[in-house]
């Protein structure tokens, strides 16, 4: 004779309602504590970030200004050097025996 469908050897399931609520719940306390850390640190770093992104915004600030006076004074050196070697110039023409009219005629 074929057997009927399911079994009748089923175990007997006990379940202890309880027990598993106490487990969940301290599952629950355990995330959660986690959860707090998590926040916690990530508030931490935030703050950091604000931080070093202001102390980065100065520094770039700095560093633009102090390009700006970099070309500043390099371009006001380069001016001096240009009149340094036209005075130089102008003193070897004079002293070749050129006189003023001839040395504006070359300027020319």
């Amino acid at each position: 004779m074929p057997r009927t469908k399911g079994s009748k050897n089923r175990p007997k399931l006990t379940t202890d309602f309880a027990s598993q609520i106490a487990e969940k719940r301290s599952v629950i306390e355990s995330l959660t504590t986690e959860i707090t850390s998590i926040t916690a640190n990530i508030d931490a770093l935030k703050a950091d970030l604000k931080e070093k992104k202001a102390a980065l915004k100065k520094t770039e600030k700095e560093v633009t200004t102090l390009e700006a006076k970099k070309a500043k004074a390099d371009a006001k050196a380069a001016e001096e050097a240009k009149k340094a070697e036209a005075e130089a110039v102008l003193k070897k023409l004079l002293a070749s025996g050129m006189s003023a009219d001839e040395i504006l005629e070359k300027l020319k």
